[in-house]
């Protein structure tokens, strides 16, 4: 599963899952941010659609330190930095 906020995405490999003995990230969705995932059938999922993850979502990376941390490595974000493949290149650090 993926889904967006502002200016991060999200992607949850469910394999990974399901195996989980902790699924910390809903914990730490709820301390740090807005509690926007539950756990549903073994797996982290949206508590609603895109759009409310848009709306919603803080962008607060805690759902994928604390799964890094404590569960099963299975959330991954990706957190795009506009300009930096021009500055890399400029500096010469490729």
């Amino acid at each position: 599963m993926e889904f967006q906020e502002r200016t991060i995405k999200v992607r949850i490999d469910y394999e990974k899952c399901r195996t989980c003995k902790t699924h910390a990230c809903v914990p730490a969705c709820k301390l740090y941010a807005r509690g926007i995932i539950s756990i549903q059938d073994g797996v982290p999922v949206l508590n609603g659609d895109a759009d409310y993850a848009m709306r919603m979502g803080t962008d607060c990376l805690a759902c994928e330190y604390e799964c890094w941390f404590r569960g099963n490595s299975a959330i991954v974000i990706e957190a795009p930095i506009p300009g930096l493949d021009e500055y890399r290149k400029k500096h010469d650090l490729d």
